[in-house]
């Protein structure tokens, strides 16, 4: 089912600069309307953001590509993502053959994406709680990813970083990001990498956005 709609989907990720092959090969695996509410499923493969409820959102599928594209992961890394949301970046990582350890806020979101990874047969180890503080049991880790848009970049994310390690963040204000790139140098060197123009919902927590 929408094999057709999700190979349609990879080469407009092609075309708009996508070269990492394990990334395309993922996001043609992973079925993406698994992971959307069922009124918004004929939209799955489109090139957009879809809301899953509680005010949240699955990224864009270009969007989920640029970010795991710049993580520039081998297979077997351990990757902390921060924001569960859908589980669909999840499955991705996992689909690449990652270490997936990822946190969700909202109680909600986390008990349904638990029973859609266990439906899904998906090894994700799941945590529900603040995600800006990370989850110091299982660092450090090779990658960071976070699918919500941050005033900065945590503290505690940074020390939880492996040394080569890369963290993905969405960085600025609560409407617009920059998308940031952090290489771990040494424990308290990075070199930092941006691409302007994002837009994600807020990531909020003891270091990130306080509630409204």
């Amino acid at each position: 089912m929408y094999e057709k709609e999700r190979e349609e989907l990879i080469q407009n990720l092609r075309v708009k600069g996508i070269k990492d092959e394990s990334v395309l090969n993922a996001m043609l695996k992973v079925e993406r309307h698994l992971f959307v509410p069922e009124a918004v499923r004929p939209h799955a493969y489109n090139d957009i953001a879809l809301p899953i409820g509680y005010g949240q959102t699955i990224s864009q599928p270009f969007t989920v590509a640029i970010m795991t594209e710049a993580l520039n992961l081998k297979p077997n890394s351990k990757v902390l993502e921060i924001g569960t949301g859908s589980g669909y970046q999840a499955a991705i990582l996992l689909e690449m053959g990652m270490k997936v350890y990822t946190i969700e806020r909202n109680p909600d979101i986390y008990y349904r994406t638990q029973k859609l990874f266990d439906k899904l047969g998906l090894r994700i180890l799941m945590k529900l709680g603040d995600g800006t503080i990370g989850w110091e049991e299982y660092a450090p880790f090779d990658g960071i990813i976070v699918t919500a848009g941050s005033p900065s970049i945590p503290e505690k994310l940074k020390k939880q970083l492996a040394v080569n390690g890369r963290m993905v963040i969405p960085v600025g204000g609560r409407s617009t990001q920059t998308m940031t790139i952090l290489t771990k140098i040494s424990d308290d060197k990075f070199r930092i990498e941006k691409i302007p123009h994002f837009a994600f919902v807020p990531l909020i927590g003891r270091e990130g956005w306080k509630e409204e």
